[in-house]
């Protein structure tokens, strides 16, 4: 293979995971990576905590130091954006007309903020929050001081929020669905989630959209459905993100993602893709995009030891976690339509850890607050289809490695 050239479209955490396991299995031919920032591959988690909050220098984001890339003879390009894939001649053009070709391809391209399309949402004071130049910015006005308005609260949202009010900052949420995190974690756990940021002083607006940003010259309040108008010297918008799959020829999945099979391969062969914008076709979930950094790191190993011919199937049960003053949510698994929940600890206590089981009695998902362990417990269960019983899942005595 030392003749051959496996390209990585995305100079992203997936990317760069996949470049270091085709060097560690061996691979000795031309590793070419592409991607449109400046930076190297660098992790997000930190821009919305301790980066935002000054407490994390660039450096640390960095997924590899900046030297590795020579050290391993990866051929790293910043600041090239690929317009497009040509799938017969095997080759990217790029936006300043040039061409690169490959034999084998991995696309990492990750994702962008999914903007707001309301009036004034291209005023100056209104942020999104997905690179680490939208954290400088935002880093910026946060220090001129606030108040801000943070609309959605996911989990780029209420990482947001939180680290804002840690800054010293007023904070006001506008959130479409009844309670923080609702759509990611559950109704039941958002709202303890919720009670965490109102002890902290944040206000909340459920129910309610934003209709117009307005200011004269910069963003100075944001009006709601609700009627409320909310004066702010700036705005982050926080409401998810759309798939960089603009070069992908082909159809999309339903998701926006480019679609792969269980092994991260798509429909044109020796082209793979993993991380945010691929649509992986799971062999327990189904069909699904995940937008997580655990997820990129395990998709992008994957991939990687299947474009060398590993065949192996994707079959991770995704685990995430969010960190959110003291608290610390962590979930796997994907929760499926009519699931029912099972419960350790208390809602009510702030301290629990739920488990979700489908129509059939095999546990599907886990999440928890304020209790470690079990979620990741949890995870050899989920991947194995188990069906254990549940007044186990419910015991807190009861180990759930000796469950099956």
């Amino acid at each position: 293979m030392a003749d051959r050239t496996f390209l990585i479209v995305g100079a992203s955490l997936a990317g760069v995971t996949a470049a270091q396991t085709l060097r560690d299995e061996g691979f000795a031919g031309r590793i070419v990576m592409l991607g449109d920032e400046t930076m190297p591959p660098y992790e997000r988690p930190g821009l919305s905590k301790g980066y935002l909050r000054g407490e994390q220098p660039a450096e640390q984001l960095l997924a590899r130091p900046s030297e590795w890339y020579e050290q391993h003879d990866v051929d790293l390009r910043t600041a090239t954006r690929v317009r497009r894939l040509d799938p017969s001649a095997r080759t990217v053009m790029l936006d300043d007309g040039s061409a690169v070709a490959f034999d084998v391809a991995l696309i990492t391209t990750g994702a962008t903020s999914r903007r707001l399309d309301v009036p004034g949402h291209d005023l100056p004071g209104v942020f999104d929050l997905r690179t680490v130049a939208d954290a400088d910015a935002l880093r910026q006005a946060a220090a001129r001081g606030g108040p801000a308005v943070v609309v959605g609260m996911g989990f780029i949202g209420a990482e947001v929020a939180a680290s804002l009010r840690q800054m010293g900052l007023q904070v006001t949420v506008v959130e479409t669905f009844g309670t923080a995190l609702e759509r990611a974690i559950s109704a039941d756990a958002g709202k303890v989630m919720e009670g965490v940021h109102r002890d902290h002083g944040v206000r909340m607006r459920f129910r309610e959209t934003v209709e117009v940003f307005e200011g004269s010259g910069r963003v100075e309040r944001v009006r709601t459905s609700g009627g409320a108008s909310l004066g702010c010297a700036f705005a982050v918008v926080g409401i998810g993100v759309v798939p960089n799959a603009d070069l992908w020829p082909l159809a999309l999945a339903p998701d926006g993602g480019i679609p792969v099979d269980p092994t991260l391969e798509t429909e044109i062969a020796g082209v793979f893709a993993a991380g945010d914008v691929a649509s992986h076709l799971h062999p327990s979930f189904g069909r699904l995009r995940v937008e997580h950094y655990d997820n990129a790191l395990r998709m992008g190993d994957t991939a990687a030891r299947n474009m060398l011919g590993a065949g192996l199937v994707f079959d991770d049960p995704h685990w995430f976690w969010s960190e959110q003053y003291e608290e610390r949510v962590e979930m796997a698994g994907v929760v499926p339509a009519g699931a029912t929940s099972v419960l350790r600890g208390s809602y009510g206590s702030g301290s629990f850890c739920a488990f979700w089981l489908d129509r059939e009695g095999v546990i599907r998902a886990a999440t928890s607050i304020g209790w470690p362990r079990d979620v990741r417990r949890a995870m050899k269960l989920i991947q194995a289809r188990a069906r254990p019983a549940p007044e186990r899942l419910a015991d807190p005595e009861t180990d759930l490695r000796t469950l099956r």
